[in-house]
């Protein structure tokens, strides 16, 4: 684990959620993800939510996907917030507010987010809560889940930004990756619906456009700290379910990563 008491300040933070990737399809698609997996391989944790605006207020809350344990002394948290009474890992960064957003803009950091599925559009009310964290709010009809490029889209978008930032600026920049989620069966020609070969094909075009966003951040003067892992899976027809926000282990299980860049 890395002690985020050091990270914080210290490194730009880059945190991406690849939406509704599967823990089996990552896993299946390691060899062929240089950007996301060149480091090391996928760990298998449990997700705090079964869909995404669920899932993506834990995390801003500081409630990662948990390890896929029953050690509880592997459960340690990179966030937690200050004063709750709980027994805190000495490398765990506490911060004192409502979530991690507003933590790390107290800390000098700006705060950008860059949206992708339909909870980060800001067209009504509910669509605005998850990028209202954030001090920047981006998304783009280009960003979403039907466009078979949005990954291309979103990371163009990224780039320009951190052009635009002085390099001796802190930077948390969150990503919203719509590209796994369906729509996908278009990233296999010829596919008429989405499946776990449709999946590992649209992670397969996401870890190739990453590699133009980690390049950028690697001529920024910090070193980055980044976490990349699923909101939640999706079911195929297991046991006869299809979709998610519904209790089932491809649901529950996703791919997690941390790494310096």
């Amino acid at each position: 684990m890395f002690n985020m008491n050091e990270i914080v300040g210290s490194h730009d933070i880059l945190m991406i959620t690849l939406d509704t990737l599967r823990y089996d399809a990552a896993v299946m698609e390691e060899a062929n993800c240089p950007n996301l997996c060149g480091g090391g391989p996928w760990e298998k944790r449990h997700t705090p939510g079964s869909f995404t605006y669920a899932a993506h207020h834990a995390f801003f809350g500081g409630f990662l996907p948990t390890p896929a344990t029953t050690h509880k002394s592997e459960h340690v948290r990179l966030f937690h917030s200050k004063n709750t009474g709980f027994n805190v890992h000495p490398y765990t960064w506490q911060f004192d507010s409502t979530d991690i957003v507003s933590g790390l803009q107290a800390e000098g950091y700006r705060t950008i987010c860059i949206g992708g599925v339909i909870f980060f559009t800001k067209k009504v009310p509910l669509a605005r809560v998850l990028p209202g964290y954030f001090q920047e709010s981006y998304w783009r009809m280009n960003f979403g889940v039907t466009n078979p490029r949005s990954t291309e889209h979103q990371v163009n978008h990224a780039i320009k930004l951190l052009h635009n930032y002085e390099k001796t600026e802190r930077l948390f920049l969150f990503m919203n990756i719509s590209a796994i989620h369906g729509p996908n069966h278009y990233f296999v020609p010829g596919a008429k619906k989405d499946s776990v070969e449709t999946q590992r094909a649209a992670l397969r075009y996401v870890d190739g456009e990453l590699g133009r966003l980690f390049q950028a951040f690697r001529e920024r003067e910090r070193p980055v700290f980044c976490m990349a892992f699923s909101d939640h899976g999706t079911a195929f027809g297991e046991d006869g379910y299809n979709g998610h926000r519904l209790a089932h282990e491809v649901v529950w299980n996703v791919p997690y990563r941390e790494f310096i860049l």
